[in-house]
């Protein structure tokens, strides 16, 4: 149980550990602290820096999240946009938000997983040699310990 929020961690790493087992594809979750500027630049960035496009079928997705703005986006590489109609980031970030503003951003980041999950394994369904090439750990600052 976590206090009114925070993220609980092991809970979001375990929902992306659960979706990639049903996909190819790679979610990474990065947690930014608050900040003034555009969250999308930031999410850019954090993108790049985090290595999504790196890997071998650019099937890469990144939810970016700054709680403190309930503020979410969700980018996927160029293999995963050209298989996955974008209103689906648009949606995922958008359920996601909305759970940060009740308070409940565990919650709304491992049924946005699950989410994307669904929407990946059609186009990239997890194979039995699927490399593991992201972490599956939430990314960033702004997290407790």
């Amino acid at each position: 149980m976590t206090r009114r929020g925070t993220i609980d961690r092991n809970r979001v790493r375990e929902a992306v550990e659960a979706a990639e087992r049903h996909t190819s594809a790679e979610i990474v979750v990065s947690i930014a602290p608050f900040f003034i500027g555009s969250v999308e630049r930031a999410a850019r960035r954090a993108f790049e820096r985090l290595g999504i496009a790196n890997t071998r079928r650019r099937n890469g997705v990144l939810v970016f999240v700054v709680p403190a703005r309930h503020q979410v986006m969700v980018i996927g590489d160029f293999g995963v946009e050209a298989c996955v109609d974008s209103s689906v980031w648009r949606e995922v970030a958008s359920q996601i938000a909305h759970a940060f503003a009740r308070g409940d951003g565990t919650g709304g980041l491992v049924d946005g997983i699950a989410r994307l999950a669904r929407a990946l394994s059609t186009p990239f369904p997890h194979k039995h040699d699927d490399v593991n090439e992201l972490p599956d750990q939430p990314q960033g600052q702004g997290l407790p310990s």
